[in-house]
């Protein structure tokens, strides 16, 4: 029943006295001083003190009595209106009269998740003892508000401030002792000289060796969101099972934004200001085609050129492939299994499966299973060899060390990297191999459906928000394919008509071809032939912006021709299922089959004319037994 007791109190200070009226006295005989709020004489007054409200709640364990109180209220009204809204608190399964702190809480939460998996258990352990129970462990759960929280992320932002700093003076002392380090190099053969640069380069790096004591990474705003979900999980968990809380306060909180960083491609543009700056234009760079065949080069010898090869074809993540069995790769049918990894946690090893939508089964092209074979055969080879000296590591993974030790992911990563500074090429992570997978499938037209159940993501979104890095060619293949989808008319000066001599239909009908070579300026210049190394039987020129555009010219010119002369186009096929190569003069635009079976004027059979200024075969118009002459 809701019957709540009202009442007014103060902070006053004044002599004591019992519950008969007497005065309470200290050994001395005089006045003992404390709190009279309850007795003020002055609670009278209007605006002295504030009140507050009691509730009887039903009996808790062993009968004994609940009686919450709460108050500082300024008015009577606003603590009514605090205690209806305390009673449906309690109604609703609110446990008010809990004692239990965060920490209490957030230890009990972890505890009882017995279905994390590792990694997971692993983040959010490190959530809770580096910032949740540091900031809101002492606060008591029923107490936790969104102003608690708010004061958490303040405080994180001002110790990354103080971060910061620290971490700008371990690079100025950094750059200092390695300074330091080449002037006495430089000194070699000066011993006074020597001997000082010496002495500065020891205090440079013991001053140093001091600087980093204590330092810590800066907590990111992508971290911060990561610790706002640990605490909203935990907060769901207990509303859910026992009424923990009346609302959700990690939602009510507003984190700075998290931008995903998009991938970037390693264009010659940027791989020159690499090379002249060393910075890395982006956190997240993928290669490009010829980058990536590359690498393949440079490390054909390499004991784990099978283990690269697979990571760019196949796009699987380094746990999946250090732990991936032997029986789990077929390579008669052409298939391998995912259906194990191996998770690092503080470099420690575990294995586990993988979720439901990692676990999938690959297929391998010819290439994959050769260059898998061939590892296989490397690795039985030292098997034998190791085994001679009984040292070989019996670990049933299909890659592994020489002596048969199964790989460490961060191993991998180490080695990839390294690898990559060898080549000389730009600098990617062994994860961008996803990235240029995934992106080079694309390349290829295959679905986004496809590249999904290949890398094993659980959504379409996941893979297209993600994995894919769009390389300069697919972007210019989704403008061209976008201009394409409406047509124009595009301007073109005839430089030669277009004739058809007789001799080109056969049964009736003729094949001719429409070739366009691109100038400096920009412009093309269009023939139409028989072969793509015949003569031209005529030509155009064209300020088209681009190879789609040039031949819309092209079978705008060649139908108006047909029409005027009485032919008919039967076919006119586009030569553009690829994108034209920087820098190449000869591009091939179309096909055309034409009827030739319907009346035809005089004009149509013409011989083809020679102009003056053509007296000289062009090298793109001249036929082979010309050039052989």
């Amino acid at each position: 029943m809701y019957s709540p007791n009202f009442y007014r109190r103060c902070q006053c200070k004044g002599p004591l006295t019992d519950k008969n009226g007497k005065p309470i006295l200290n050994d001395d005989g005089t006045p003992k001083i404390g709190d009279i709020g309850l007795t003020c004489p002055k609670l009278g007054r209007k605006g002295h003190g504030t009140w507050y409200f009691a509730l009887e709640l039903e009996r808790g364990e062993n009968g004994k009595r609940r009686r919450p109180k709460r108050g500082g209220f300024p008015t009577k009204e606003k603590a009514e209106e605090a205690a209806e809204k305390f009673y449906n608190e309690v109604a609703g399964g609110a446990d008010v009269m809990s004692t239990e702190t965060m920490a209490e809480y957030l230890r009990r939460w972890i505890e009882a998740k017995k279905k994390l998996a590792r990694t997971t258990r692993h983040g959010y352990q490190e959530h809770i003892d580096n910032y949740l129970v540091p900031h809101l462990g002492h606060i008591k759960r029923r107490d936790l508000r969104v102003r608690h929280l708010d004061a958490m992320y303040n405080a994180i932002e001002r110790e990354n401030a103080e971060r910061i700093l620290h971490h700008l003076r371990v690079e100025e002392l950094t750059r200092a002792r390695d300074a330091a380090h080449q002037a006495w190099v430089r000194a070699a053969g000066k011993k006074q000289e020597r001997r000082l640069t010496r002495r500065a380069y020891l205090d440079a790096n013991a001053a140093l060796r001091e600087a980093r004591k204590g330092l810590r990474k800066v907590t990111s705003a992508a971290t911060m969101h990561r610790i706002n979900d640990t605490l909203s999980s935990a907060i769901t968990w207990g509303m859910k099972r026992e009424d923990a809380f009346s609302k959700n306060w990690a939602r009510l909180v507003e984190l700075p934004a998290v931008t995903r960083p998009k991938p970037l491609v390693w264009t010659s543009e940027r791989v020159e200001h690499w090379k002249r700056t060393g910075e890395e234009p982006g956190p997240v760079m993928v290669w490009t085609p010829e980058q990536t065949g590359a690498f393949l080069d440079f490390v054909g010898d390499d004991w784990l050129y099978d283990l690269w090869h697979s990571f760019i074809f196949l796009g699987p993540r380094r746990g999946e492939m250090c732990a991936l069995p032997v029986h789990e790769v077929n390579l008669a049918d052409l298939w391998l299994r995912i259906s194990a990894q191996i998770v690092e946690v503080a470099y420690r090893l575990y294995g586990e499966a993988p979720k439901a939508d990692s676990v999938r089964t690959l297929n391998l092209s010819e290439e994959s299973a050769e260059v898998l074979g061939q590892g296989r055969a490397r690795r039985e080879k030292a098997r034998e060899e190791w085994s001679a000296a009984e040292a070989w590591v019996e670990s049933d993974r299909f890659f592994t060390h020489e002596n048969g030790e199964p790989l460490h992911p961060d191993w991998v990563s180490r080695r990839f990297k390294r690898l990559v500074e060898l080549s000389g090429l730009p600098p990617v992570r062994l994860h961008d191999l996803r990235h240029i997978s995934a992106s080079l499938s694309l390349l290829q037209g295959n679905d986004i459906k496809v590249v999904q159940e290949r890398l094993g993501h659980s959504s379409r979104q996941i893979t297209s928000d993600t994995y894919t890095s769009v390389l300069p060619e697919l972007a210019r293949r989704e403008a061209e394919s976008m201009t394409s989808v409406i047509p124009r008319s595009v301007p073109y000066d005839v430089l030669r008509p277009l004739t058809l001599p007789k001799k080109l239909f056969s049964d009736g009908m003729a094949v001719v071809y429409a070739d366009a070579a691109r100038s400096a300026d920009g412009a093309w210049t269009i023939s139409v032939k028989a072969r793509h190394n015949s003569r031209s039987l005529g030509k155009i020129r064209t300020a088209a912006a681009s190879q789609e555009n040039a031949t819309q010219a092209a079978i705008h010119w060649v139908r108006d021709h047909c029409r005027e002369a009485g032919l008919r186009i039967l076919s006119a096929d586009k030569i553009t299922a690829h994108l034209p190569e920087p820098g190449r003069r000869q591009h091939h635009l179309a096909r055309f089959v034409i009827d030739g079976g319907m009346e035809m004027g005089p004009e149509a059979w013409a011989p083809v004319p020679v102009a003056p200024g053509d007296s000289e075969v062009g090298e793109e118009d001249r036929e082979p037994s010309q050039e052989a002459a």
